[in-house]
C-alpha cells in the first residue's frame, strides 16, 4: 500500500509533500499506536511538535 501513496505523490507538486509517522506507547495499556499524515515539507517539524 506504501508504494502505492509513493508512487503516486512522484506526479506533480507531490515531492513537495512527506508521509510522517509518528508512534507513541498508550499509557494504559502499554501498545503502541502509530500516526500517519502526508503533509508539506515545510510543515513537517510542526506537524512532529503537535502531535
Amino acid at each position: 500500500m506504501a508504494k502505492k501513496v509513493v508512487a503516486s505523490l512522484q506526479k506533480g507538486g507531490g515531492k513537495e509533500h512527506t508521509k510522517v509517522i509518528k508512534m507513541s506507547k498508550s499509557e494504559k495499556t502499554g501498545s503502541y499506536t502509530f500516526k500517519e499524515e502526508i503533509v508539506h515539507n515545510d510543515k513537517v517539524k510542526d506537524w512532529f511538535a503537535k502531535n
